[in-house]
């Protein structure tokens, strides 16, 4: 063999011809920007769409107020309602026009002050106030329920100490939030929803990529040359990778400039974790085209498989710790699970090894999973 094509067909040559997979990648990007949209336009707007779309917070509540006798202490009560940014208080002459206005949905609940209410305030027991609450969403209702405690905690504090005199607690509460003192629920959510949209964007960006090249008949002459079928899978996770790292970085940009959540953790760990989840992605993503060969089906399969388990198992919005036993052994399978654990310690806690380290641990092995399946069922043939 002549010490050329002996050269071309040793390290030197698979170097040179993953470079030029890698290169003719990058320029099939360029010619079809279908890729650079799903990578750096979809986050973009999934992030304005969920980030401002999807709030665990109440505010402005539509509450209606039924005040049987007014009075200074019930225009108090009603005016400490009205100045805070949680309720909008609507003012209602009796319980038959509040309970109408709640069945027909103007109202979140009912606030009722009995005619009796100043009386018995200024007696031993003190006076209790009727809340009705539309508990249809459970969730919602119970946190109107916690707002409507804590004003009437803080009117009672605030009452007492006019009057020169001590509220009687059987218990002081001093309570102290960590890691998201402001109580914003954006600060919470933004960070799963970097991964959610990750999720998908990683399936889709190689989900797509080998089904193409059966679909356009590109295949059959890759399988005909010298390159390896780990060449061509290593030539088109690189472009990918580089791709899925940029959209990742314009997400954590929005979420820390647009969103103005807290980045408490180190960069340097944050990326080492995102390439790992984008490996695992990748991994899947690039499964799913070699297992379809048809865009359709694998586009279909990649939001069937990332997007919806993502969205509901990974801890993102429903806690796992409540999820069924057999429920949450399944979120185990999710990549998306540990990935959103790194991400919301990163943000909000700093960087936090015992939580990291073992997320960080199960994200690279998934990653090797995936990429070793894809690499397994990859054969240079036709059939």
């Amino acid at each position: 063999m002549p010490p050329e094509r002996a050269w071309r067909s040793g390290r030197g040559g698979a170097h040179m011809r993953l470079r030029g997979l890698v290169r003719k990648e990058f320029l099939q990007i360029l010619r079809d920007p279908s890729s650079i949209a799903i990578a750096f336009v979809m986050p973009v707007v999934l992030l304005l769409l969920f980030g401002y779309g999807v709030s665990m917070d109440a505010r402005h509540v539509p509450l209606a107020m039924v005040v049987e006798q007014p009075d200074a202490d019930t225009a108090g009560l009603v005016g400490a309602f009205g100045n805070t940014e949680y309720f909008h208080p609507i003012a209602m002459p009796d319980m038959r026009s509040a309970e109408r206005a709640m069945l027909a949905g103007r109202v979140s609940g009912i606030v009722h002050l009995r005619a009796d209410f100043s009386r018995r305030l200024h007696s031993a027991g003190g006076a209790p106030i009727q809340l009705i609450l539309n508990g249809v969403d459970a969730n919602y209702a119970r946190l109107i329920q916690g707002y409507v405690q804590g004003v009437w905690g803080a009117w009672l504090t605030q009452r007492a100490r006019l009057q020169g005199a001590r509220l009687p607690l059987a218990v002081d509460l001093q309570p102290r939030v960590w890691f998201n003192g402001n109580f914003r629920s954006r600060d919470y959510l933004v960070p799963g929803l970097i991964v959610v949209i990750m999720t998908l964007i990683g399936a889709l960006l190689t989900a797509l990529v080998m089904a193409r090249e059966w679909e356009r008949g590109t295949m059959e002459a890759l399988l005909v040359t010298p390159v390896r079928m780990r060449e061509i899978l290593i030539g088109k996770l690189i472009p990918y990778f580089v791709l899925g790292m940029g959209g990742m970085a314009l997400s954590v940009a929005m979420a820390v400039w647009l969103f103005q959540v807290p980045l408490r953790g180190s960069l340097w760990v944050l990326t080492l974790s995102s390439a790992l989840f984008l490996g695992a992605a990748l991994g899947m993503g690039l499964l799913i085209s070699i297992t379809a060969r048809n865009q359709f089906v694998a586009g279909l399969l990649a939001i069937i498989t990332t997007f919806l388990p993502a969205f509901i198992l990974s801890g993102f919005i429903f806690d796992i710790g409540s999820m069924p036993t057999v429920v949450q052994w399944i979120t185990r399978l999710m990549a998306a699970r540990y990935f959103v654990a790194i991400l919301q310690t990163s943000f909000l806690a700093g960087d936090v090894w015992p939580v990291l380290l073992p997320n960080a641990l199960a994200l690279m092995g998934m990653a090797v999973i995936f990429l070793g399946l894809s690499r397994r069922r990859a054969r240079k043939r036709l059939e």
